[in-house]
This record gives C-alpha cells, structure tokens and sequence, in this order.
C-alpha cells in the first residue's frame, strides 16, 4: 500500500479505498449477484485487510451483492469497523439476460462500454451506471460519518466507470483494472473525490 503521511502536513488527507471484490464461485446454476467469493477470494480480501491493519480506515462500504458484501464483511470483521451497504454501488444490471457464458459475455461487455448510451441486450447502460456510481461515491464520500479513511468494495466493470469519470476520459478508455480475478484497487482523495494512485493488485 501506499506510505501514509504524517497527520498534519499540507499532503495528508483522508482518501478513499476502491476495491473490486476478488475471485468467486462461479455457478450458472445462481443469481450472479449472489454467487460468493472463493477461498483464494476470501484470502485476498484478508490480505488487503491486513496491509490496512495501521492506516486509519474507519468504515467499509460495499454493494449489496454477495461478493462484495463477503469482502466488505471481512475487511471490516479484520479491522473493527463499520460495514455500510450501498445497493447503488452495484454492477450494471445485467438481469435481462442473466448469467452469460464466456466467450460471448466478454463480446457483450465490449459492447456495453463501446456503446455507452445504449442498452445492449436489455443491460443498463453505461452511462446511467457511471452517474449512479459516481453519484453513490461522492454521497458516501460526503455523508460518512466517521470521518477518516473509507474502503470500498465494489465490482470490476463499476471500477472501470468510475476510473473513467475520475481520468476525465471516455467510457471505455480508461486505466483498466490489470487483474483478470478481480482485486483490484484505486485510491481517492475523499474530500477533493479525485484520483490519488491508479490500479494496482492485491497479492495472490
């Protein structure tokens, strides 16, 4: 993680935490937003927890789907803090289709973020997801009340809209994250909501 500054210079500031939730159980025979994290998943989400272990989060925030809420659960268990729940951190709703096996589910992303103001097979659009996200993290950036640093877990393709509202680039051109397992974080100045440190990985 990144060294932390003194409290009280000019350059310490509380910021926030983006995470996207690691691996999971993938089972076409479930709800995905209720498919859980693996135990290499959980594993890393106890790593990025323990490289917090000194810093000064305190609260974690998290969609409502079950693997975030698993990472939320255990960063804030390891922590001893808060665990709030945000449905509108959520991914974009695919439920007009469901689970989509890949290859073709990676066809249909490309889609969805080359076409960011249409609907591509019944999917929320990419831009109204990007607004209601970047809407959900400058209300909690605003709102929390404890005050100090913030951990969110979120998804993949929730992290790639928000780096692109965050770089000032088009949906589709920003910094992605780099691995493919999710696990993946960014860090935000909280109360200017602008990007500190672009993606970087939790160990596996």
């Amino acid at each position: 993680m990144t060294d932390r500054l003194e409290p009280g210079t000019d350059e310490a500031m509380p910021r926030i935490y983006f995470l996207t939730h690691p691996q999971v159980v993938i089972d076409p025979a479930v709800s995905v937003p209720r498919w859980p994290l693996s135990d290499v998943g959980r594993r890393r989400a106890r790593q990025f927890a323990d490289s917090l272990a000194d810093g000064e989060v305190t609260a974690v925030w998290s969609s409502r789907e079950q693997k975030a809420l698993d990472g939320g659960a255990i960063i804030a268990g390891h922590l001893g803090v808060p665990h709030r729940i945000d449905s509108e951190l959520g991914e974009n709703d695919r439920s007009a289709t469901g689970y989509i096996a890949p290859p073709e589910f990676w066809e249909v992303v490309a889609a969805f973020f080359g076409k960011p103001d249409e609907s591509v097979r019944g999917w929320e659009t990419a831009r109204h997801a990007q607004d209601r996200i970047v809407t959900a993290m400058r209300r909690l950036a605003r709102d929390e009340p404890t005050r100090g640093d913030i951990v969110v877990v979120s998804h993949g393709g929730v992290g790639e809209l928000l780096m692109a509202h965050l770089q000032g680039a088009a949906i589709g051109a920003a910094e992605k994250p780099q691995h493919s397992g999710g696990g993946c974080w960014i860090e935000i100045d909280k109360d200017g909501f602008s990007l500190l440190a672009g993606w970087r990985n939790v160990p596996d």
